[in-house]
């Protein structure tokens, strides 16, 4: 019963589905140019709707070509000009640095010969100081012997004036160096040294052969025994003693006088 009811109620409808399917007629598919397709897909179709003349795919592949080579020309001459200043840059620094250790070596060569210029007359100066101060220290050691042996002098003058005894202490070391007491001694004085000795110690003087001789110096005195002949004065004693002393004060000057 349910069943013949649906039947019923759906049965206009099957009607009308198999009247259309009978009076239906296939539609061809028109596809568009290819050239209109290509056209609208690259956007050269005018907002207005009006088709503007479009590029043939010739000519797009030229101006395709063109925009590769101005890019890459571009690109080239960016890339020379960024490579340019980079390079620019670093020789800049490069050469700044090498500059610098150049500049700083030449300077110093020069600013050395400079002080070596500049104290060329100061060496001169020194130098000139130099052997001033050596001349005054050489003259001022001069003067020094020379004061020595004037001092000297005059305190053995004085010295044989209050005592003309010691004159025999320097007889008696002269012959306390020879081998043997020779059996002939003389001994030469000057004629005043010879008077006060005499006064002071006859029997010495007796003893000793004591002589006066004029050509003697006070001070001096001369030993002859008949195998030799001795000066035992106090010149031959204070030139020794003068001799030891400016070889230590003045060496140069006494390497001379040896040589």
């Amino acid at each position: 019963m349910h069943k013949e009811n649906q039947k019923s109620v759906f049965a206009p409808l099957n009607s009308r589905r198999a009247a259309t399917r009978q009076s239906a007629v296939p539609r061809q598919h028109k596809f568009p140019p290819l050239r209109k397709s290509w056209q609208k897909a690259n956007g050269l179709a005018g907002e207005s709707g009006d088709l503007m003349q479009a590029l043939d795919p010739a000519e797009y592949q030229k101006q395709l070509m063109d925009g590769f080579q101005d890019g890459l020309n571009r690109g080239f001459a960016q890339g020379l000009e960024e490579g340019k200043e980079e390079g620019y840059q670093e020789g800049a620094n490069t050469g700044f640095e090498e500059g610098m250790r150049k500049g700083f070596a030449e300077g110093k060569l020069a600013g050395k010969q400079q002080f070596i210029d500049a104290a060329e007359p100061l060496d001169s100066l020194t130098a000139q100081l130099q052997r001033y101060l050596d001349g005054y220290e050489l003259r001022r050691r001069e003067e020094l012997l020379q004061l020595v042996e004037k001092v000297t002098r005059q305190v053995i003058r004085c010295e044989l004036t209050l005592q003309p005894t010691q004159l025999l202490t320097l007889v008696e070391e002269a012959l306390s160096s020879l081998p043997q007491i020779p059996d002939q001694l003389k001994v030469y004085l000057n004629p005043e040294e010879f008077r006060r000795i005499s006064e002071a110690e006859p029997e010495k003087a007796r003893e000793w052969g004591l002589c006066a001789d004029a050509d003697m110096a006070p001070g001096e005195c001369r030993v002859v025994t008949d195998t030799s002949e001795m000066d035992v004065g106090c010149q031959h004693r204070l030139d020794q003693c003068m001799d030891v002393l400016q070889s230590s004060l003045l060496p140069d000057t006494a390497d001379e006088l040896v040589a």
